[in-house]
């Protein structure tokens, strides 16, 4: 039987603000006061420094990164550094684990398999590496992961590079791998995606592979539901 959930769509939305509202749903969702909920959306641009830090993986100077507007936040995620922005889809799951199989990397790589699935409706096959979480077309990283669970409860996810500005990335080492690329749909396609096709099939895709009927609901109405959870905050470098 297929479970019920919510998907939140957004547009281009600040780190700080959707980490915050994360912790939020994350707490209101182990309370039962949500059920699970899916955030799809763009970030402004920035880089955040998971689990395994990464600050020294910043390869250019504060002076260029306030010239180019790009702030850094530390985050709970795993990982260590990676580069959000315009053109980079971003899939935020705020499930409880023991509805999906109480197993935490499974959970993983089932993230990677709705990035692999919605990028093969595009006639973009890509895959895994046994060494590195994320997905890869080659050697070049498309997707991006780094995720969190608290008490069976996720938040952080995914990302897919549509159609970001790929040069930020040479302004850090990558989720620190030195060896290999990244790349995005459009340069691989040689062509404009349209970033609302892919968000849909993105949401299609989990849909099916966590087996859920995601209704679409609004800011206005999460943040009537979460108003009385209030979590811990968050570091902005």
């Amino acid at each position: 039987m297929q479970g019920k959930g919510y998907c939140l769509e957004l547009g281009r939305e600040e780190y700080g603000e959707i980490y915050l509202l994360q912790k939020q749903l994350n707490l209101a969702r182990r309370e039962g006061i949500i059920p699970d909920t899916v955030l799809l959306l763009e970030h402004e641009q920035c880089f955040t420094v998971g689990r395994k830090g990464g600050f020294d993986h910043i390869l250019v100077s504060d002076d260029q990164l306030q010239t180019e507007a790009i702030k850094v936040y530390e985050s709970d995620r795993g990982g260590d550094i990676t580069y959000h922005g315009p053109g980079q889809i971003i899939c935020y799951p705020i499930i409880d684990l023991k509805n999906h199989g109480s197993d935490v990397h499974l959970f993983a790589r089932q993230m990677e398999e709705v990035l692999i699935r919605t990028l093969d409706t595009f006639g973009i096959k890509a895959g895994r590496k046994r060494e590195y979480p994320g997905v890869w077309v080659g050697n070049a990283k498309i997707g991006a992961e780094g995720i969190a669970v608290q008490k069976w409860v996720t938040m952080h996810g995914v990302s897919l590079n549509v159609c970001p500005n790929l040069q930020h990335f040479s302004y850090i080492v990558p989720c620190g791998i030195t060896q290999l690329g990244v790349c995005s749909m459009h340069q691989l396609l040689d062509t404009d995606v349209d970033i609302v096709r892919v968000k849909n099939e993105m949401r299609k895709q989990f849909g099916k592979i966590f087996n859920l009927h995601l209704d679409e609901v609004s800011m206005k109405k999460i943040k009537e539901m979460v108003i009385h959870a209030q979590p811990a905050g968050l570091v902005n470098h």
